[in-house]
């Protein structure tokens, strides 16, 4: 099922409520896609970097760490990428580094609506193209969570409305085409089957629909607890605290199902602590065949 739908795609966002395990789901989508032969980076802005302890691996710092045969990730930072462009632009060191680290461009980076997304899409547009990086087919994209993963896909053609013609405009047009293309771009949104994560769920398919155009193309519902078979003889207190989580998901499951009726995936609780063995574990009911 997310072969069918994902393999071929060039960029997978990942995005979601904080909490509900979007960056562990993330990684699981890129070894599916690596075992289905697809060079494959797993990518992140997050400053905290959390996909090296999934991947087991040493953190990035910017650059590719390969996790496997045609599997690597790379975490960054948006401002590090402005700051790159600006160097790139101005030859003289020490005047680039002067424009680098000014308060006032600084508050330009962070204050400018749409720069810091538009920064870390064109990063990516670039892995996919092969200027950039080992030389990758797909891309998958720990987003930013629910409203944030929103702003990040409809970025850049805010910055390309804004900007018109010359060369950030076509670029920021450029990726603006890329990212709204359903047949490059995938969107993934993950959740649990409780009640404010669904009821997130719900509002941020709508907000894609609104903003981008487009709903998501997979919705996972990730660590739901295993159907409760009571005991013939009373057990401990946990058995109580089973079949109660059981009913909450199935009843938030429900719910969801009132409100999206598109492709959706159930990936259970699995006894593993973050790391390699939870996300194989995840990658395989992903992609059971």
């Amino acid at each position: 099922m997310v072969t069918i739908r994902l393999a071929e795609r060039r960029l997978i966002v990942v995005t979601g409520k904080g909490g509900v395990g979007k960056t562990t789901v993330t990684a699981a989508l890129g070894h599916v896609l690596r075992d289905r032969g697809r060079r494959v980076l797993l990518f992140e802005t997050d400053p905290r970097e959390s996909l090296h302890h999934l991947c087991g691996t040493r953190p990035s710092d910017g650059e590719p760490v390969k996790v496997a045969d045609g599997l690597w990730h790379l975490s960054l930072q948006p401002r590090d990428e402005i700051e790159a462009l600006v160097r790139s632009r101005i030859r003289v060191p020490f005047m680039a580094a002067a424009v680098a680290a000014s308060p006032a461009f600084r508050h330009f980076v962070d204050a400018a609506p749409g720069l810091k997304e538009l920064a870390a899409l064109g990063h990516v547009l670039r892995l996919v193209e092969g200027r950039t990086g080992p030389g990758v087919d797909t891309v998958v994209f720990d987003a930013p969570a629910t409203g944030h993963g929103v702003s990040l896909l409809a970025a850049p053609r805010l910055v390309a409305d804004v900007l018109g013609e010359g060369p950030a405009g076509s670029l920021a047009h450029e990726i603006a085409a890329f990212v709204g293309d359903p047949a490059q771009c995938a969107v993934v949104v993950v959740t649990l089957a409780e009640e404010m994560p669904v009821q997130e769920t719900i509002e941020l398919v709508a907000a894609l629909e609104a903003r981008i155009g487009r709903p998501p193309d997979l919705v996972v519902v990730n660590q739901v607890y295993p159907p409760y078979s009571p005991p013939r003889r009373r057990g401990p207190q946990g058995e109580d605290l089973w079949a109660r989580r059981r009913a909450i998901n199935e009843a938030e499951m429900a719910r969801l199902r009132r409100h999206w009726s598109g492709p959706t995936a159930e990936l259970p609780l699995l006894p593993h602590d973050p790391g390699p063995d939870l996300v194989r574990g995840l990658a395989a009911l992903l992609d059971p065949s």
